[in-house]
């Protein structure tokens, strides 16, 4: 397995440290009947050990090289490995398939270059997730799990924390990789959560959202024009002259929630 060259296209840095593959998996804590879905397994850091306490594991892997070589190391019935882009990837209907009526587990080392679209992806999939444990780029993990008023909170924190309560747990450094990347990273868990007010239109509040961020320097009345009018500001009780990381996760929805259908 160490004979694979780590493809740029694909974001590939292997995690090899034993100590924070243990630590990890610690987190994770598998259970023998547990339905995981491990994306991105690469040389299998993270899949040998979660396959020891689990009786079958899933993953989603792209590179069609590392699906050959995974194939022949594990039995069929132990690892499932499906040859797809997790961008694109169904995992509702992975979830429906090998655990109905039930939720799933995911867990990996997430590509970096696609670690934001894929969060936002993966969000889409929230109800029949019960938990999700992710290596991201420590600068990402920190704009997940940031709160408002301060530079790393952003539309990402927004989206996330509206679908999910986040945790960072542990610091990884690059030396723990092969190749070691140019950043620092993170573990984080994400355990979805039903929002105490819901958003009436998801779609609104991420445009919402993104609008208002475009130019986190300029005002919120300046960002939203032409989508909320001072009288709705007024209505909220949100001041119009307040920048977009001053709104709380609550504030976006209370203001889209009173966004004229």
């Amino acid at each position: 397995m160490s004979s694979h060259i780590p493809r740029k296209r694909f974001g590939q840095n292997f995690l090899q440290d034993q100590g924070v593959i243990s630590d990890i998996v610690s987190c994770i804590n598998p259970q023998p009947a547990d339905a995981m879905i491990e994306i991105g397994p690469g040389l299998a850091a993270l899949t040998e050990p979660l396959l020891a306490k689990l009786d079958v594991l899933h993953a989603v892997e792209i590179d069609r090289d590392i699906v050959a070589k995974l194939s022949g190391r594990f039995a069929p019935g132990k690892l499932v490995i499906h040859n797809a882009d997790a961008l694109k990837f169904d995992f509702g209907q992975l979830a429906e398939q090998i655990a109905p009526g039930r939720q799933v587990r995911l867990v990996g080392n997430l590509p970096y270059n696609i670690s934001t679209p894929l969060l936002f992806h993966l969000a889409g999939y929230a109800s029949v997730i019960s938990d999700c444990h992710f290596m991201l780029q420590n600068e990402v993990v920190l704009r997940m799990v940031a709160e408002p008023a301060c530079a790393d909170y952003g539309r990402l924190s927004v989206m996330l924390q509206y679908h999910f309560h986040m945790e960072k747990l542990l610091d990884v450094p690059p030396e723990a990789f092969f190749p070691p990347p140019k950043v620092d990273s993170a573990i984080v868990r994400m355990i979805p959560r039903p929002f105490p007010m819901p958003v009436r239109n998801l779609d609104a509040l991420e445009k919402l959202v993104a609008q208002a961020f475009a130019q986190r320097r300029k005002t919120l009345r300046n960002n939203l024009k032409g989508i909320v009018d001072d009288a709705l500001f007024d209505a909220t009780g949100i001041n119009a002259g307040d920048r977009a990381e001053n709104l709380s996760v609550h504030d976006y929805v209370r203001l889209t929630n009173a966004l004229p259908d």
